[in-house]
């Protein structure tokens, strides 16, 4: 630097000036110099080497390289060149005044600062875009991760520059906040406590991206499209979108249907009221029906002495039968206790296909089944008439 300066005090020389002109026209050709130099190094750094790094990271095999010196990294690390060229070239430039020195210093660091946490936050997005072999548990928690780690790197950022600014030791704010902390701690409570929910929700797998969840205490009730940590975005089954606090699912409960979709099959718990009227005793006339339609046989009706346990057993054979229906898992058809609506009967079994449009069709077409062979059996839908 010493070596421009003398170069610029030479060439004002033979230029002719002296006199009292000749301090302002070297600190304004010593400011133009910085500036060209300044902007010689960004122009470098954006026409050479950014094709360069994109040319070799072109040529190899692996997408890491690709993702993490993408064009906005390798962009956001050109344009703290020209600050650093700005910042060494200001003791030389304004030598003479302090003042202004220390003021352009600071606002030279302060912007170096800014720059090179986004330099840093840009990297951690990055990072956290690469397609890792892991599970999706694994990949989610890198992402909690690296949001954690952004909140960091922005915290000590904003420490260092109000360092720079009040001219202070970093060490000596941190002292500082200690005092302040109770404040802090009132102020960001929400925020703190959504963070620490977030991390909870994400590290322990309560949900997952692609889960179907349902909270009672919200609307949301659909797919979880977004997992961060404040937020949580469920899509719900009429297309809009609902945005959850992870303190809500944390603190509160919600229903995440995983399991469901990684069984074997969807449950299926349904209640008939039968009329109190239509139970009869069992007669020679109704088991030979039964028998003759092919319903049951006179060994499945052996101890049933009412028209509603016959039926109870069709049911149950009848569900065991039926394709849609794993016939591994419970099948039951159960007597409940009588209600003023009629005596309930619920049906419990499990279909195969956990599809939701698949298996609303295929439960309809077994209720269905019930209402039409409950008559077969002398039973009766309870219905509720006016005088009642």
């Amino acid at each position: 630097m010493e070596i421009i300066k003398e170069y610029v005090e030479n060439l004002i020389q033979l230029c002719g000036v002296s006199g009292s002109a000749v301090p302002v026209v070297r600190h304004v050709a010593l400011v133009l110099v910085t500036l060209l130099l300044a902007w010689l190094s960004g122009v470098l750094c954006k026409r050479i080497i950014m094709p360069l790094i994109h040319k070799l990271t072109a040529r190899t095999t692996a997408d890491w390289d690709d993702i993490l010196f993408n064009a906005r990294v390798l962009l956001t690390a050109c344009r703290i060149v020209p600050a650093l060229v700005i910042w060494q070239f200001l003791p030389m430039v304004f030598y003479q005044f302090h003042f202004v020195r220390e003021v352009l210093e600071r606002l030279t660091a302060v912007y170096i600062t800014i720059m090179t946490v986004r330099l840093i936050t840009v990297l951690i997005t990055s990072f956290a875009q690469l397609e890792t072999s892991h599970s999706s548990s694994v990949r989610q928690y890198i992402k909690t991760f690296c949001g954690v780690l952004k909140i960091v790197v922005i915290f000590i950022a904003v420490i260092v520059t109000v360092a720079i600014i009040f001219g202070k030791s970093p060490l000596s704010l941190l002292a500082g906040l200690g005092a302040t902390s109770a404040v802090l701690m009132l102020v960001f409570k929400d925020t703190i406590e959504g963070l620490v929910a977030g991390i909870r929700l994400t590290s322990n797998e309560m949900v997952k991206k692609g889960d179907w969840i349902t909270v009672p205490s919200t609307t949301a009730d659909g797919i979880v499209e977004e997992i961060s940590l404040t937020t949580v975005k469920v899509r719900n089954y009429d297309n809009t979108i609902v945005t959850v606090s992870p303190i809500t699912l944390v603190n509160g409960s919600f229903q995440n249907w995983k399991g469901m979709q990684q069984s074997s099959g969807r449950r299926v718990k349904r209640v008939v009221y039968f009329d109190f009227r239509s139970v009869k005793a069992v007669d020679d006339d109704l088991r030979n029906r039964l028998v003759q339609a092919g319903y049951l046989s006179a060994e499945d009706m052996e101890g049933e002495d009412a028209n509603i346990g016959l039926f109870r057993k069709y049911f149950e054979k009848h569900l065991a039968a039926r394709k849609e229906v794993n016939e591994n898992l419970t099948i039951m058809v159960r007597e409940m206790e009588a209600t003023q609506c009629g005596l309930p009967l619920e049906f419990y079994f499990f279909l195969r296909d956990r599809v939701w449009l698949n298996y609303e069709h295929q439960l309809a077409t077994i209720i269905e089944r019930v209402y039409v062979t409950a008559a077969l059996f002398g039973l009766k839908i309870y219905e509720q008439y006016p005088e009642q």
